[in-house]
């Protein structure tokens, strides 16, 4: 098991190393304009997209996943985060492209910078993993369908997260009288 972990953290950092230094530069903007947030993706990609709204949460930011009963409309001025390693999952460019028409602005975090998610997309991060396509311009992968982009994702919020609560001094113990205490 400890080759595998080893050949997935090198895949990992392979993909991180091909990423410019301020990538998350213009993400991190939104997320201290103060705005409501709203994260959409499907699959794996939208657990990815649950997860790094859960951390939100707990940094104190007014975030929603996109697709649950309890999140409510969009509106301008919203913040749209839109998760798909292709940047052509119907459902995650569909939103993203509501979000635009009524003024919300949309971040999408992708593989493919000329994706259908990237020309409705106000900013996009581009994550260089390979996903299910397993396209020319992405990063080779010996991992199944999409895993490598997803775990690229994940880290990369978490490191949002961190930045964010580092520059905004954002205690644990804060973070953790949010956590869910009716489990």
């Amino acid at each position: 098991m400890k080759k595998e972990i080893g050949v997935i953290l090198e895949e990992m950092n392979g993909v991180f190393h091909k990423m410019d230094e301020g990538v998350t530069d213009g993400l991190l903007n939104y997320l201290r304009s103060g705005t409501r947030i709203f994260i959409v993706g499907e699959g794996r990609s939208g657990f990815m997209a649950k997860a790094f709204a859960m951390r939100l949460m707990h940094l104190g930011l007014n975030v929603y996943a996109v697709g649950e009963t309890i999140t409510p409309s969009i509106s301008k001025g919203d913040l749209i985060i839109a998760i798909s390693g292709s940047g052509s999952t119907k459902s995650v460019v569909s939103v993203a492209a509501k979000g635009r028409e009524v003024g919300c602005k949309v971040f999408a975090i992708t593989t493919n910078d000329q994706s259908e998610l990237a020309n409705v997309s106000h900013e996009v991060l581009v994550i260089p993993a390979a996903t299910k396509n397993r396209l020319e311009h992405e990063t080779k992968s010996v991992q199944p369908l999409s895993s490598m982009f997803d775990q690229c994702v994940h880290v990369l919020c978490d490191a949002v997260c961190l930045d964010f609560s580092l520059t905004e001094s954002i205690s644990h113990e804060l973070t953790y009288s949010k956590h869910s205490n009716v489990e």
